[in-house]
This record gives structure tokens, sequence and C-alpha cells, in this order.
């Protein structure tokens, strides 16, 4: 992709622009809405966990307002049938010949972001109704491919304290998923600015900034960002050492039931990529790895019984993989 050194630029500012305009709206959060970036850049979906009152669905809609593309909000619930967001054929009536046929009416699905409320409160057969269409981008519907509006995005959310009604993520859907966000309590400081900024008259007014093929032009340079050997093979044995058949390391032979496969390093590579453009940079760094790492194996590690029973996350192994893979090999 020939991209100009002023077209770079401009570019590269409205990433800028974009996280501001969020902003205006979002207190605090930075980590989360660079994340949210992230997997805007490099092409993937986002599955964000938080307890209710965390303002998942304003985050997600202020971003679509930042953006100037098509927008859908779906609310899944436990009668959502895999039509209602993927479209169905509805009977119509050739007024000129009186013949009649079948018109795929699409559904909400085929829009640029997808807001996928409560993803979990859904049965399995709609959510696997997603799958295709995460992955290929692209759905079927009566043995007619249908293709997808790029950019495509889908960020879904989910509520991890109430389970009664729900239906978890079957972990093929799971990681499909770029990036796997846990929204946190805002600090003190945070939370009275929003008390103060969310109860008076002001409202303020979120502009779009950037365009489809901006963001498309954006996710190929993503790609182009450079990555040296070392560190590609730094990741390889990363994602190797989640796995407990063959991990050298004790932390994980004792807590993890299944490790990550090849999509997580992959997963981990674009994602830093993403984060060293936001950042200015064309080449990722260790930084870019280590803080991706979580976001990226916090749903592709699967603990065992003895790791649920005494509280140890996917993110207690990957700070422990960060902390003993050797990095003597990598020039940092």
């Amino acid at each position: 992709m020939e991209i100009s050194e002023s077209n770079l630029k401009i570019l590269i500012d409205k990433i800028s622009q974009l996280k501001e305009e969020i902003q205006k709206v979002i207190v605090g959060q930075d980590i989360i809405i660079e994340e949210m970036l992230v997997a805007l850049l490099a092409g993937g979906h986002c599955l964000l966990e938080g307890v209710p009152g965390l303002a998942k669905t304003l985050m997600v809609r202020t971003m679509s307002q930042a953006l100037d593309l098509s927008f859908r909000r779906i609310q899944f619930t436990p009668d959502l049938m895999p039509t209602d967001i993927i479209g169905t054929e509805i009977l119509e009536e050739d007024h000129l010949t009186g013949k009649r046929f079948f018109k795929f009416n699409k559904g909400p699905l085929f829009a640029n972001i997808i807001l996928a409320d409560e993803i979990n409160r859904t049965p399995p057969k709609t959510q696997s109704a997603l799958l295709e269409a995460m992955q290929e981008f692209e759905v079927t519907y009566g043995g007619q491919t249908y293709p997808l509006d790029r950019p495509f995005f889908i960020l879904a959310t989910q509520n991890p304290i109430e389970q009664a009604g729900t239906y978890p993520l079957p972990e093929a859907q799971l990681d499909r998923f770029l990036l796997y966000i846990k929204i946190g309590y805002p600090t003190a400081a945070e939370e009275t600015k929003i008390l103060s900024s969310t109860t008076g008259t002001i409202k303020n007014k979120v502009e779009a900034v950037i365009g489809a093929e901006e963001i498309k032009q954006l996710q190929a340079l993503t790609r182009e960002v450079s990555i040296s050997d070392d560190l590609i093979s730094y990741v390889a044995d990363l994602i190797r050492a989640t796995r407990p058949e063959t991990s050298s390391i004790a932390y994980v032979k004792e807590w993890v039931r299944w490790g990550a496969g090849p999509r997580a390093g992959q997963a981990l590579i674009l994602t830093a990529k993403a984060r060293a453009l936001i950042h200015g940079r064309y080449a990722v760094i260790m930084e870019d790895l280590q803080t991706m790492a979580y976001p990226v194996l916090r749903h592709r590690v699967l603990m065992n019984f003895k790791a649920d029973a005494e509280n140890v996350s996917s993110d207690m192994v990957a700070a422990e993989l960060i902390r003993t893979i050797s990095r003597t090999k990598v020039s940092i």
C-alpha cells in the first residue's frame, strides 16, 4: 500500500482524534479505549466484560459516533433466533408479471459496527450464527452467501456476576474474539468527574472524525508495521508455554487445563502492531507484546478445576509467563 508521508501523518493523527472524541463522553478507561482501538486497527472483534453501570454500552455507542460508519445494536435475549440477526427471506410479488419470488431481507448484522449487548443471554444456536460472520465476514442463508460490509467490527458485552438464565460462550466462539477486555471500576477522581459531568444539562457532542476508507487504510498499514524475528520467536515461545502438555513451566502444569492455539500468536502479533501504530511507532517492541498478552490470552488459556477453586486466573498465568519466558535472545 503506497501512502505518501503527508497522508501517513494525517492517518496517524486520525487515531488520536478518534480517541479524543471518545474521551469527550467516557471519563477515564484509557486502557480500555486503547484496547478497543487496537482491535479496530487489527481488524478483529472485542468481548467486553464488566458489571452493570460501567458504561460498556455507552462506550461502544460513543465509539460508533466518532466513526463515520453504520451502527446497529442487537439486544441478545433468550428468545432471539438466528434469523433475527442474520435476516430472512420474504415472499414478494412482481407487479408486472404477477410472479412471486423470495427476496433476502438483511438483518441488523449487515452494518459496519455491531453492538452485541449481553451476548451470553441468548442460546448457543443464535450465538453460533455469529461464528461465520466473525471469521469469514459473510453469512450464508438458503445456500446463498452474502458478504458483509467492511470494515466489520463486533463489540459484544457480557455481565460476569449475573449467571442465572445465561449461556456461557463456547470456546470456539470465544476464540473468534481478538481481545477479551475486562472493565473495572473507575478511580475516586474519575468517579467524581463522572457524577459531575453526567448529572447536569451540558452534553458533549461527539463528531465523526474517520470514515470507512481511512479505517481500511489504517488496517492495511497495521499489517505493514515491522516486527523482528527475535520478537516473533518470543511470541512462539510464549504461546507454546501456555500448553501444559509441552510447557516446562510448573505454574502452567499446575493450573492450566488447555493452552492457547496458533491463533493466539497471530492475535498477539497483530494487536502489538496496532498498539505500536497507535503510539506512533512503525516497529513492534517488547512492551507492545507484553501489554497485549493479557487481553489476547485471557480467553484462550483455560484453567482447570483446581485453579477455579483457588481463584487462579488466566491473567495470573500470563503474568507468570511474561516473568519466566527467557528474553535473552531478544534485543530490548
